[in-house]
C-alpha cells in the first residue's frame, strides 16, 4: 500500500513515504524485544516522568501537531487542537495513575501468601485509523509504555504524516528506542508480525471487516488482541427530556468530526409527538454548517478524510434512497474542491434497508420515530454494533433503568459521548472486545502473575 499525504481540502499531493522493508521490521522487533528484557525488571514509575514530558511537549506545541492533523485529513484546526490537548490528558493521567494501578494484588486463600503481579507481555502490534490519528495512538500507547509493552504502530495510509509527528514527539520526550517504532508496513508484514515470537498481542482500531481480519491472525498464532471498531450508536429522546438541553447536544453529537467518529450519534429514535419538531430543528442547525478551509477557525464543516471515503459515503445514502429512506434534508453537491460531503438527514429507514443495520462514516444522521420507551430500546438494540449509545430524559432513575437495557460498551446520559483518561472506551457485538483508557486500558496486555508462597500464611 502507499502511504501518502493529500489533503483534502485542496486535494493536493503533499509527501509520500516509502514503504519498509522486511529488514527494517525485523529491526524494529529486535530493539523492541531487547526493550522488554531491559523493562521487565524495571519499576513503572520509573518510566512515568517520559509520559509527562511527552504532554509537556504535546501542549507547547499544540497548534504545530493539530495542523499536522487538519492538513492530513481535513479536522477543524480547533477540533485538533483538542486532540492534541487530549493526548497531554491521557498522558499525564497514565503518568500520575500507572504505577499505583500496576502495583501488586493480594489475594485471599488458606494455601499460603498469595498475591499477582502485573507483569509487561512483551511487545504489541498496533493497528491505528485515520479519523483520530493522535488519540487512538496515545490510547494504547501511554498505559502500555507504564506496563513496559513496547510497541510497533501500523497507522492508517492516509495519515503517515500525522503517525511520524507522533513517534517524532515520543522519541523526543526521551523514550528509548523500541519504546514505539512506527512503520510504514503492508498487510502482510501486519500478519508477519503478528506471527513473530516476539509479539505477545495486536490492538486494533478500525473497520469490522480489518478487526475481523487482523482478529483471525492473532487467534491462529495465539495471540491476544483488542478490538475497538465500528459503532451505529442510538441517541434516545424519551418523552420528558430536556428539549433544550436536546437541542444543544444533538446535532454536534453527529457533526463533531464531520461525523467520522465511531461512537458518535448516528440513529436518533424519537417520540412520535416530538418527531417533526426534532426534523425540523436538526434541518435547520444542520444547513447553517459553513464549508471551507479547516484551518480558518470560521469554518464549521470540514472536508471528509478522502475522496475514497466521501465516494463510500455516497453510495451508501444512493443504497438507502434506493431502498425506500426519504431524504429529509441534505445530500446535494458541495461546490468546492475539497472532499465536502452536506449533511444529511434520512428518515423512513425500514429494517430490509442496507442503511438500517451499517454505519455512516460521514455528517449522515438516521431519525426513527417510536411511540413507547419499550419501542426505543428495542430498536436501539436491534443492530449488530453495541458501541455507545446515549439516553435523554429528566428522570435520573428512569435513565439509568433504560441505559442499562441497551446493549452497548458505553452509554452517557444526558450528555453527547464523552472520552476521558479514566473512563472505558470499548464495546461489543461487532463493535469488537477489549476496553482501552482506565485501568481497564491498563490491564489490556498484563500477565497477571500469580505468585504463592506456601510456607506463609
Amino acid at each position: 500500500m502507499a502511504y501518502k499525504t493529500i489533503n483534502p481540502y485542496t486535494n493536493e499531493l503533499l509527501k509520500t513515504y516509502p514503504n519498509t522493508t522486511d529488514a527494517e521490521l525485523e529491526q524494529a522487533l529486535a530493539s523492541g524485544h531487547q526493550l522488554y528484557q531491559q523493562w521487565r525488571t524495571a519499576a513503572p514509575s520509573t518510566r512515568a516522568a517520559t509520559l509527562h514530558q511527552l504532554a509537556t511537549l504535546m501542549r507547547t506545541e499544540k497548534h504545530q501537531l493539530a495542523t499536522v492533523l487538519t492538513t492530513e485529513m481535513g479536522k477543524l484546526i480547533g477540533e485538533a487542537e483538542a486532540e492534541v490537548e487530549l493526548c497531554a490528558d491521557i498522558a499525564d493521567y497514565f503518568a500520575d495513575h500507572g504505577a499505583d494501578l500496576l502495583a501488586p494484588t493480594p489475594l485471599t486463600t488458606g494455601a499460603g501468601k498469595a498475591y499477582f503481579a502485573k507483569q509487561a507481555v512483551g511487545i504489541l502490534v498496533m493497528v491505528e485509523p485515520w479519523n483520530f490519528p493522535y488519540y487512538q495512538i496515545m490510547r494504547v500507547f501511554a498505559p502500555n509504555y507504564m506496563v513496559g509493552n513496547p510497541m510497533i504502530l501500523k497507522h492508517a495510509s492516509n495519515t503517515p504524516s500525522s503517525a511520524a509527528a507522533f513517534a517524532d514527539v515520543v522519541t523526543r520526550a526521551g523514550a528509548p528506542a523500541g519504546s514505539l517504532t512506527n512503520l510504514f508496513i503492508s498487510y502482510d508484514q501486519v500478519s508477519a508480525a503478528i506471527a513473530d515470537k516476539r509479539v505477545a498481542g495486536v490492538a486494533l482500531t478500525g473497520s469490522e471487516r480489518g478487526g475481523a481480519a487482523v482478529a483471525q491472525e492473532a487467534g491462529a498464532n495465539l495471540k491476544k488482541s483488542t478490538m475497538e471498531l465500528g459503532g451505529n450508536d442510538a441517541f434516545i429522546i424519551l418523552d420528558d427530556a430536556d428539549w433544550d438541553l436536546v437541542k444543544a447536544v444533538a446535532p454536534q453529537a453527529r457533526l463533531f468530526n464531520n461525523g467520522q467518529v465511531c461512537s458518535a450519534s448516528k440513529r436518533f429514535i424519537v417520540m412520535a409527538d416530538k418527531y417533526e419538531d426534532f426534523l425540523a430543528y436538526m434541518k435547520a442547525e444542520f444547513a447553517k454548517a459553513k464549508p471551507g478551509d479547516p484551518l480558518d477557525p470560521a469554518t464549521t464543516l470540514a472536508p471528509m478524510n478522502s475522496a475514497r471515503a466521501k465516494q463510500k459515503l455516497q453510495k451508501q445514502v444512493d443504497a438507502a434512497i434506493a431502498a425506500g429512506a426519504n431524504v429529509y434534508a441534505g445530500n446535494h453537491p458541495i461546490d468546492l474542491p475539497g472532499q465536502f460531503f452536506e449533511p444529511t438527514i434520512l428518515t423512513d429507514i425500514t429494517k430490509d434497508n442496507p442503511a438500517f443495520d451499517e454505519e455512516m462514516f460521514g455528517p449522515v444522521a438516521a431519525v426513527y420515530k417510536v411511540h413507547s420507551e419499550a419501542e426505543a430500546i428495542a430498536l436501539a438494540n436491534d443492530s449488530s454494533y453495541g458501541l455507545g449509545s446515549t439516553v435523554f430524559s429528566q428522570d435520573a432513575n428512569r435513565a439509568d433503568r433504560v441505559a442499562q437495557q441497551l446493549e452497548a460498551g458505553m452509554t452517557t446520559i444526558n450528555r453527547a459521548w464523552i472520552t476521558a483518561p479514566e473512563l472505558p472506551f470499548g464495546g461489543v457485538k461487532h463493535s469488537g472486545y477489549g476496553r482501552e483508557l482506565c485501568e481497564s486500558g491498563l490491564n489490556a496486555f498484563v500477565n497477571e502473575h500469580l505468585i504463592l508462597n506456601a510456607s506463609e500464611h
